[in-house]
């Protein structure tokens, strides 16, 4: 019983629970029998499952789309409030400090939103309040009247100084995309920490989160050869994993796709993500490369989880799953809007 002494009743519960959340997501075979409805079909199915409230609530403003996308969000939203409710001790403070991610995701979206001019109903659509900035906060960065504005409404959270910092690059360029990466490299820093700071349970969270950035690098490497670009790439790397940024640099001046391939799996040590790495190997289209990789981390967690019963694992495998199911119904729901056919659809989904 790894992770947590054998008397804490508490934990058992509540890592017993979030196996029976998981046990609850929808199937492997619920996905493939979505690939061949329509939209309609897809709202409707989603309205029987755990969702069929956000559905039935939202069904008197929302249709189409656009009712699938704030549903999921809402519920999304929902569901990560109440396992921040359900764990205790140690496990609610990496648990709210991994859930900081959402905080990026949701300022970063309301500014972007902001520069372009969206009204504020379309921002709040979209956003996820799953972090440590509820709802009401987020309303009030949303009626703020400019980017700048809202970053002032955001002093004292911890990413501030990251956010006064590159904010005034970020509107001068019209890009967030250097924002959001010191933004995540800052967030990743802090689950560190946090993981270092002797709380128990540390060691076995600061295992996860280096294998996801470990994940994460690999992926941004893979997006990088995409894009074509060979320069120094460090600021685009998040350091902490088990690669050095130096030693991804250099993964990243090899041009040749094998070389490459070859070069990084030298550096692996982990089984599965070597066979992830030689699948790869014959793909070109970047979604599969990131979706194959996405998944080695979701079977690495399980593998991990399996081995620390009763720790901080089985509750991140479980928000990790819930969110790629929110994932994959969003891009099914989006793949049929646009007309996407089920074969390229499967190709998206992470199952």
């Amino acid at each position: 019983m790894a992770g947590v002494s054998s008397g804490s009743a508490q934990y058992i519960y509540a890592c017993t629970r979030l196996r029976v959340r998981k046990a609850q997501l929808i199937p492997r075979e619920d996905y493939l029998r979505m690939l061949n409805m329509s939209l309609p079909e897809i709202t409707r199915f989603i309205g029987e499952t755990t969702y069929r409230s956000e559905i039935d609530e939202l069904g008197t403003s929302f249709s189409g789309i656009n009712l699938v996308e704030v549903a999921l969000s809402w519920n999304l939203a929902k569901e990560y409030q109440h396992i921040l409710e359900l764990v205790p001790g140690d496990l609610k403070h990496f648990t709210a400090s991994y859930l900081r991610r959402w905080d990026i995701q949701n300022v970063v979206t309301v500014l972007r939103g902001k520069m372009q001019k969206m009204s504020p109903g379309k921002i709040k659509e979209v956003l996820v309040p799953a972090g440590r900035l509820d709802r009401v906060a987020l309303d009030r960065l949303i009626a703020e009247e400019s980017p700048e504005r809202v970053a002032e409404a955001l002093k004292g959270e911890r990413f501030y100084p990251v956010l006064e910092r590159e904010l005034p690059r970020a509107l001068e360029t019209g890009s967030f995309a250097h924002l959001e990466n010191e933004l995540y490299k800052s967030y990743y820093a802090r689950l560190i920490a946090d993981a270092k700071e002797g709380v128990k349970g540390g060691d076995i969270f600061l295992k996860y989160i280096q294998l996801e950035i470990d994940i994460r690098n690999i992926q941004n490497l893979f997006r990088l050869r995409a894009g074509d670009v060979h320069e120094d790439v460090r600021e685009l790397l998040i350091p902490g994993g088990s690669f050095t940024v130096d030693e991804l640099q250099r993964l990243a001046g090899l041009e040749n796709q094998d070389e490459f391939i070859d070069a990084l799996k030298r550096q692996v040590k982990m089984t599965p993500l070597l066979n992830a790495l030689e699948e790869i190997r014959g793909k070109t289209a970047l979604h599969g490369i990131e979706v194959a990789l996405t998944r080695v981390q979701l079977d690495q967690m399980e593998r991990m989880s399996k081995r620390y019963a009763f720790s901080i694992l089985p509750v991140l495998v479980y928000l990790e799953k819930k969110k790629y199911e929110v994932a994959n119904l969003r891009a099914l729901a989006r793949g049929k809007e646009t007309g996407l056919p089920g074969e390229r659809l499967q190709g998206y989904l992470v199952m």
